[in-house]
């Protein structure tokens, strides 16, 4: 037995991480699998008769061990990865997907919750209680529960083969994302570039012994490079690189897996009577059917094309107004590429709003921006964050807080890891470490973490934020408090245990608060001087919330239109995984395509993460979200009556009821999607 499958002797039951060694996940999730094993044998084999009690409820609360080794491993394989632990992933992925199979294609467990399924109209339960068996039930029938043992076989078969898949799939991208490196040795190439950024590359460079400066994938060193830097073809090399992972035609290459998973996602659609992929994933969505998703976002895109075709030819042609008056390395510009797009923007903002990243950043030292978010769910929630150094950490980076109530009870333990590194893949994203549920008349508060790539401390500036990182990191802490403020009774309906172009509402709707001036005072101070973020800048970021809205809408309607185009077809006939991306880009396209790129073999969202047919749900969120915060804006952003509400109706109730009954008891009505449309200036 492994320190994992043991209680953890720790402050509030968090992970042992130092204790812990790589070698003890593969026998600590063979030991919880065979333990989570005899609870549904328990469940199975009990002369009782079949009740919620000790079939449905018992079913949920069933192998907590492993969700929990399950949650620490898959996480550190996302934010600390290695060999070792990508190999491990290869190797227990199949065992899961093989015992998730083992659960929803068990006929004697089915007939049980079935039994108590049938009933329901007899049994006295909770809103809750309903929701849980709704979704027990659905869990088998979805899942190969009717099926006949010859098709229950070929079910177990696609899903091995599709877990294997999208884990080779990732780490396909982490390792072409490691690999590449732009060693610059004249500093000439970086002209433009601001000294941060510089002082960030010339630290990369040394870190690896190497001489000049050092520009990767990852988006601290990334963005800044293709944001502002003068040399166009530095930016034009480091672009293809960024958008070719995964389509390089070497051992790298997702070009068949992309197709793999499509098809084995389409097959096992099939096998369970659905038309496609699409249909199966969107019945449990707010949105049901793929006919509705793709309706909301061609509406979108009608509203959103002209506006963004405008704010393209008024961009191209201020490039080519600055051609030649710009250095010689920008010059040059007949047709605006993808290339180009941060860079003229960039100038075009600074030119419009006389307002640039490097103007802001100074306010947005990283500590500040998380005392500010803190600060804001102080004010709406009554919550109190303190840094605490007795929790253990994967990483040196990673910070630790308790989080309490206006009690002094504990609500939360937070973790957060803010820096990229090797072992860690891009982007940003909310996880959980331990669930919140009501089990044995004690509620179990959640272990939650945000995991983000900002740039790094220098050795002599802090770590300053982009105003787009301080959305993100505003984001993520969102979706922290969705899972921090949970308060059912079932772990698998607690936080963020909801309907996918749901769980987004959280989240988006944080970042509101950036905007306002009420918010941006609690933190947005000088790092050297401590002065106040000037009013005048405040105007500006507000003025500048929907410069290129039209583009950018038009860029988030694209990914959700490519998404549904791979999985709500048939996509057997797909032979070319390029030619088809471009087809589905067809009405959305505003850049000339690069032959060298492709996005669909990066698409980690889908292909790798759980929003396959669930794209869409970021443009539908921003509906709800601006609904929900124009209520907030009617009766003051902080205004402790409408937070209570959101918290009560939102935050604390998981997936405990169909989201759309929840909404309407937060907002009193259904969202209306004209919110979103004035809030992007798309509304005439």
């Amino acid at each position: 037995m492994t320190i994992l499958n043991k209680p953890f002797n720790t402050p509030y039951n968090t992970a042992p991480f130092s204790k812990i060694k790589t070698e003890d996940y593969l026998p600590a999730f063979k030991i919880a699998i065979e333990k989570a094993k005899a609870e549904i044998d328990a469940i199975v084999n009990t002369s009782e008769a079949p009740s919620f009690k000790n079939t449905i409820e018992a079913l949920d609360y069933s192998g907590e061990e492993l969700d929990r080794i399950s949650s620490l491993f898959f996480n550190l394989n996302s934010a600390e990865t290695n060999d070792e632990i990508q190999k491990i992933a290869q190797e227990i992925s199949p065992l899961l997907s093989e015992f998730s199979n083992d659960i929803t294609l068990n006929v004697d467990l089915f007939k049980r919750v079935k039994i108590v399924y049938d009933n329901k109209t007899n049994l006295d339960l909770t809103t809750e209680q309903n929701t849980l068996l709704d979704k027990k039930y659905k869990g088998f029938s979805r899942n190969g529960a009717n099926l006949p043992e010859a098709k229950k076989d070929t079910l177990r078969a696609i899903d091995k083969e599709l877990s294997q898949l999208k884990l080779t799939f990732g780490e396909h991208i982490l390792a072409e994302t490691n690999a590449f490196e732009m060693h610059l040795t004249n500093e000439d190439d970086l002209s433009g570039l601001p000294d941060g950024a510089k002082e960030a590359a010339k630290q990369l460079a040394e870190s690896k012994n190497k001489e000049g400066w050092l520009i990767t994938l990852d988006y601290p060193s990334y963005i800044p490079f293709m944001t502002y830097a003068d040399n166009r073809l530095l930016r034009e090399k480091l672009s293809k690189a960024f958008g070719s992972k995964g389509f390089n035609n070497n051992d790298l290459d997702n070009q068949e897996i992309v197709l793999k998973i499509a098809q084995l996602r389409f097959k096992r659609a099939q096998l369970l009577g659905y038309k496609t992929h699409a249909h199966f994933v969107l019945e449990e969505r707010m949105a049901k059917t793929p006919e509705k998703v793709t309706t909301f976002l061609n509406e979108l895109l009608d509203k959103a094309k002209p506006a963004a075709k405008k704010e393209f030819t008024t961009l191209e042609n201020f490039a080519k107004s600055l051609d030649g008056t710009s250095t010689a390395n920008s010059s040059g510009i007949d047709k605006l590429q993808k290339w180009d797009s941060g860079y003229y923007a960039e100038k075009l903002k600074q030119k419009l709003f006389s307002l640039d990243d490097e103007q802001l950043k100074p306010y947005f030292k990283l500590e500040n921006v998380i005392n500010g978010a803190f600060n804001v769910a102080e004010k709406l929630f009554g919550l109190q964050f303190e840094e605490v150094q007795n929790i253990d950490k994967y990483h040196n980076d990673v910070l630790t807080y308790e989080v309490k109530d206006a009690d002094g009870d504990l609500v939360s333990i937070f973790y957060a890891d803010f820096f990229p590194r090797a072992g860690k893949r891009n982007g940003a994203w909310m996880t959980s470490y331990k669930p919140q549920m009501i089990k044995d008349s004690h509620n179990h508060r959640p272990h939650v973490s945000i995991v983000c790539n900002f740039t790094k401390p220098t050795k002599s500036k802090p770590s300053l934020l982009t105003f787009n990182e301080v959305t993100t990191l505003f984001h993520e802490f969102g979706h922290a408090l969705h899972g921090m403020l949970a308060n059912t009774t079932y772990p698998s309906l607690s936080g963020t245990s909801v309907f996918w172009d749901f769980v987004e509402l959280p989240s988006q709707i944080l970042e509101n608060w950036c905007y306002e001036e009420e918010t941006l005072k609690l933190f947005a101070t000088h790092y050297e001087t401590g002065a106040v973020i000037p009013m005048e800048l405040i105007e500006k970021i507000k003025a500048s919330a929907t410069f290129h809205e039209g583009m950018q809408t038009l860029r988030q309607i694209s990914f959700g239109l490519l998404d549904m185009s791979w999985h709500g077809v048939d996509p057997s006939e797909i032979k070319d995984v390029k030619a088809y991306e471009v087809a589905s880009f067809g009405d959305t396209s505003l850049y000339p395509d690069v032959a060298e790129n492709c996005m669909s073999t990066a698409f980690a969202h889908i292909f790798q993460g759980g929003y396959s047919s669930g794209y869409y749900s970021y443009k539908w969120a921003e509906v709800l979200d601006a609904d929900a915060f124009e209520y907030f804006k009617e009766e003051g952003i902080f205004n402790k009556d409408v937070a209570n509400k959101f918290k009560t109706f939102i935050l604390s109730q998981g997936g405990t009821e169909d989201p759309m009954t929840l909404y309407k008891k937060f907002r009193g009505q259904e969202p209306k999607p004209e919110a979103l449309l004035r809030r992007a200036g798309l509304l005439k």
